[in-house]
Order: structure tokens, then C-alpha cells, then sequence
């Protein structure tokens, strides 16, 4: 029997080595196509001074274009994420993706400030796309390395955004920033192409196009675990939101006055996030999700005295900087797949967990900037402490 059986398995080995093969090129080209799809989102930021300067205005009269794109972020959520657990999609990455470079290469050719705000609206909004993959990725991997399988996506998705804030600035400076956006768009078309023809291309249910935003009310209180992972994430991004959205009014400020360009490149202490993803998913699958959550609250509750501390410290201001980005990652690996498999529909959790977070952060940034001007950045640490403890303190307590 054992001679019998052995060129079965040595076929079986055989076959196993292109099917790894094939699943890390599809893991890969997807953390990829989520690292240039996101940088869409953050795209304006950085190229902010130069806008403001090619269309003669204050930087300060064009920074409402940054918000643009994050209100873009989140109507795209809502209507386009859910469709993830019933559209084809294959044809659905593909039709976001030609929204995403035609309203990028309007961006770029926009004769003034309205034109812009309305391009950079439409490609955040149909710019999505990572939303739409990371249940895909989750439903793909093995249960046990399916934690580790989502933090490549994350890590991808934060890559993209410090590319967005680091990259995009130096390129903006050297080339100009209608250029920019016409990078954008030529990586975005390519990528997103590329990435629709390995997708599956089968719907996975019916529902109209409303269906999934009908269902998430309904979803969050048939499933506490959903819920918690959504309360959590939203209190962590909260805190990272207000600490980060804050960190330039501190640094260009009395305390360490620097240039607007040497404070942006704090930017590069995200790249702290893509090293801890990968690590963060194999802990994940390890020890468990809940246990990395809780270890990631931890680390970011050191953060904040730190931060408190680096207002006068710089050293402690490089520490905290670290330790919030880890902390913001790990927690967000775990939260999610936590998301992804706690209900039929992982799109449509996995909606309700990303608005969720973003919902947290948005208004944490917004008490922030008032804090900073009244309190000063002992304020702002305020908030961020006071988020964490919302965020863990409403769900210490299982419903």
C-alpha cells in the first residue's frame, strides 16, 4: 500500500507547488493593485501648496479638496463596497477602475478648483477597490493563515498611502502636480485591469443596489462580534486620527518649528505599519484575534504619554510615532478578519466595519483641531486617550 500510494503523493506535492505559486502571484498582484488604488485617496494632499500656488490662491483656500476625497471615500463605501457579496466581480473592479482613471486624468486637466474638488469627489468614491478585495482574499485562504493573508492586503493598502504622502510630494515638486495625477491614473488603470481578469467573475446572490446598505443595521445586531470589531477599530483609528492629523500644527509650531516639507516626512513612520502587518496576521492566526486586539490597545495606551511627552521630546515623539502605527495595524488585522468571518455576507460586514473606523476617526480629527487650539497638544492627547477608552470600555463587557 505504501508503494501504491507514493507517486499519488508525490503528484499531490507536485500539483501543490504551481497552486502556492499561482496564490501568492494573486496575493501579491492584489496588495499591489491595493497600494496604487488607495494612494488615490490621499493623492491631493501633499500637492496641496502646489495647487493652491498654480491656481493663485492660500493653501488654506484649497485644503477643502483633502476632505473632498475622504467624503468621496465614504459615499463609495456605502453604495459600492456592499455589492462585493452579489455583483460580478470581475465587471465591477473593471467599471470602477475606468471611473477612477477618467476622473483622475480630469483632475489633472481641471481649469480650477471646482473642476478638481468634483475629479478628486468621483475617483475616491469609485477608488474602493481594496474593500471589494479583502473579502475575496479572506474567503480564498486557508482558515488557518487567513489572518496572515488579509495583513498583506493591509500592508499594501498602508504602502499606498505613504507613497500617496511621501512619493507623491517629491514627484509633485519635481514634475508638477497635474502629473501626479496623471501618474495616478496610468497606474490605476493598469493595475485595476490587471487585477479584474483573475478575479471570479460569478455573482454570489441577488439584491439591488441598495440591499447591502438596507442590511447593515440589522447585520451589526444580529452579530456582537461584528459589532465589537467595529467599536474597536473605530475608537484605535480614532485615536491614530487625532494624534497624526494633529502632528503638523506641533511640529511646525513654536515647539520645534520645522518646515512644512520636514514635518511631512513624519509620513514615513507608516511604513512601521507594512512591517507589522505580516507579523500581525501570523500572531493573529497563532494566538487569535481578541488577543491581538487587546495586545494592540495595550501598545497604543503607551503611545499616548509618549506623545504627551514628545511635545517637548523629540526622541519620545520618533517612539510614539512607531508605536501607533503598530498598534493601529495589528489592531485593524485582527478587527477585520474578525469581520470577514463572522457573518454570510463578508462584504457588507466588512462595509460596516471600514465606515465604522472611518466614522471614529473623522470625528476624533474634528475634536482635535479645537482641542489643539484651546488646550494645546496636551488636548490632543486628550481625545486620543478618551478614544481608546470609549473604544475598549463599550465592548469590555460581552453583550
Amino acid at each position: 500500500m505504501s508503494s501504491a500510494t507514493a507517486p499519488s503523493r508525490r503528484a499531490t506535492a507536485r500539483g501543490d507547488g504551481p497552486r502556492a505559486a499561482s496564490s501568492a502571484l494573486f496575493l501579491t498582484l492584489i496588495a499591489v493593485c491595493s497600494a496604487v488604488t488607495a494612494a488615490n485617496i490621499y493623492v491631493a494632499a501633499p500637492l496641496l501648496p502646489l495647487i493652491a500656488h498654480d491656481f493663485d490662491s492660500a493653501p488654506s483656500a484649497v485644503a477643502w479638496i483633502a476632505s473632498v476625497a475622504q467624503l468621496g471615500y465614504a459615499v463609495g463605501l456605502l453604495f459600492f463596497a456592499p455589492l462585493g457579496d452579489t455583483a460580478n466581480r470581475r465587471r465591477l473592479v473593471t467599471v470602477l477602475t475606468l471611473v477612477t482613471t477618467v476622473a483622475l486624468a480630469a483632475g489633472a486637466a481641471a481649469p480650477g478648483t471646482g473642476a478638481l474638488a468634483a475629479a478628486v469627489f468621483v475617483a475616491s468614491a469609485a477608488t474602493v477597490i481594496p474593500q471589494l478585495l479583502v473579502p475575496l482574499v479572506a474567503e480564498r485562504a486557508p482558515a488557518a493563515r487567513r489572518a496572515f493573508h488579509v495583513a498583506a492586503v493591509i500592508a499594501g493598502l498602508f504602502t499606498g498611502i505613504v507613497a500617496a504622502r511621501v512619493v507623491g510630494g517629491l514627484a509633485g515638486q519635481a514634475f508638477g502636480w497635474r502629473w501626479v495625477f496623471a501618474g495616478a491614473g496610468v497606474l490605476t488603470l493598469a493595475l485595476g485591469l490587471a487585477t479584474a481578469r483573475v478575479l471570479p467573475a460569478a455573482k454570489r446572490g441577488g439584491g439591488g443596489f441598495l440591499a447591502g446598505i438596507a442590511a447593515l443595521p440589522g447585520l451589526l445586531r444580529r452579530s456582537p462580534d461584528l459589532w465589537r470589531a467595529c467599536v474597536r477599530q473605530a475608537g484605535m483609528f480614532g485615536a491614530w486620527s487625532a494624534l497624526w492629523t494633529s502632528l503638523a500644527l506641533l511640529l511646525t509650531g513654536p515647539a520645534y518649528g520645522l518646515s512644512t516639507a520636514t514635518a511631512g516626512l513624519f509620513g514615513l513612520f507608516g511604513l512601521a505599519a507594512t512591517v507589522v502587518a505580516p507579523l500581525a496576521g501570523g500572531l493573529a492566526d497563532r494566538f487569535g484575534a481578541a488577543k491581538m486586539v487587546r495586545t494592540a490597545y495595550l501598545v497604543a495606551a503607551v503611545s499616548v504619554p509618549l506623545f504627551w511627552l514628545g511635545g517637548h521630546v523629540v526622541v519620545a515623539l520618533f517612539a510614539a510615532a512607531i508605536a501607533i502605527h503598530a498598534a493601529l495595524v495589528a489592531s485593524h488585522v485582527a478587527n477585520q478578519t474578525l469581520a470577514l468571518t463572522t457573518t454570510a455576507t463578508p462584504a457588507t460586514a466588512n462595509t460596516a466595519y471600514v465606515v465604522s473606523g472611518f466614522a471614529g476617526g473623522a470625528l476624533a480629527s474634528a475634536l482635535a483641531g479645537p482641542a489643539f487650539a484651546h488646550v494645546g497638544w496636551g488636548g490632543v492627547c486628550a481625545v486620543a486617550a478618551a478614544w481608546l477608552l470609549v473604544g475598549w470600555g463599550s465592548t469590555a463587557v460581552r453583550r
